[in-house]
């Protein structure tokens, strides 16, 4: 059993953070001792990676919550866990063609300002979108 302190240096995770994923439902059934202190396991420790994990490939913590509750019987979860991970890959490439567009658009812009004697044509590009 670990306290809270000891998670946080294991996991370079907040106490706030532990006590909102408590709260959220994320971790669940943590254990407390006599005087109300959270004991946490080395399963907790696992989840808590994993969440860390996730959140590192841009799942958002409903798409966490799911994924944890699939991480109990993965073989079953198969198909879910497949087409959530389809999803979160469509959604990933549609923001890197956003980017994409920004990037060259923010180009855009500061080549025509370092060419241009009057005015600023950042300021004029961005005003042009109302």
């Amino acid at each position: 059993m670990y306290k809270i302190g000891e998670i946080t240096e294991q996991t370079s995770m907040s106490t706030d953070t532990l006590r909102y994923y408590e709260k959220y439902g994320l971790l669940s059934n943590i254990s407390r001792n006599a005087s109300g202190i959270r004991q946490y396991t080395d399963k907790d420790i696992s989840k808590l990676k994993f969440i860390k994990r996730a959140q590192g490939m841009n799942f958002s913590l409903n798409e966490i919550k799911d994924l944890l509750s699939m991480r109990e019987d993965p073989q079953h979860a198969k198909n879910s866990v497949r087409q959530l991970t389809v999803d979160k890959l469509n959604h990933i490439e549609n923001q890197l063609n956003e980017l994409t567009t920004l990037r060259n658009e923010l180009q855009l812009l500061l080549n025509l300002c370092r060419g241009s004697e009057d005015g600023c044509p950042i300021i004029d590009g961005i005003n042009s979108n109302d």
